[in-house]
């Protein structure tokens, strides 16, 4: 991870932890709890198994193992790992969906035809099984 905190570690936001509302960093962000918001890092999310985030995400990468149910950009690689569930609308460079993921989600793969401000809520009516 590129963007770590001056200790060499990242931020995380751990199993047992529920926040809801607007997260912004700078850093890297681990999420293994749940966010409900949006989440806007100059860095890379990673979503472990047990990590749920509704709403809406902006980074420069993410892996993802958990669920996300709103608006994704990610300015360069999408990783959705086994057993990953993603729905909503996706924007990212370049997207990698392992064996065993769930992509139920619109999807949009030139970042330069898109506003990140369009992404704030989820249309759900717009959802489609990929």
């Amino acid at each position: 991870m590129k963007h770590m905190d001056s200790n060499g570690q990242y931020s995380r936001i751990e199993n047992s932890t529920k926040i809801k509302g607007e997260v912004i960093s700078e850093g890297d962000l681990r999420i293994d709890g749940v966010l409900e918001g949006t989440l806007k890092t100059a860095g890379k999310v990673i979503i472990g198994k047990e990590g749920v985030l509704i709403g809406g995400v902006t980074c420069q990468n993410a892996d993802v193992e958990g669920h996300i149910k709103g608006n994704v950009f990610v300015e360069q690689t999408l990783s959705l790992k086994a057993p990953s569930k993603v729905e909503g609308e996706v924007i990212t460079d370049k997207l990698i969906v392992e064996a065993g993921a769930t992509f139920n989600a619109t999807c949009t793969m030139d970042i330069a035809s898109k506003d990140v401000k369009t992404l704030n809520t989820v249309d759900e009516k717009h959802a489609k099984k990929a």
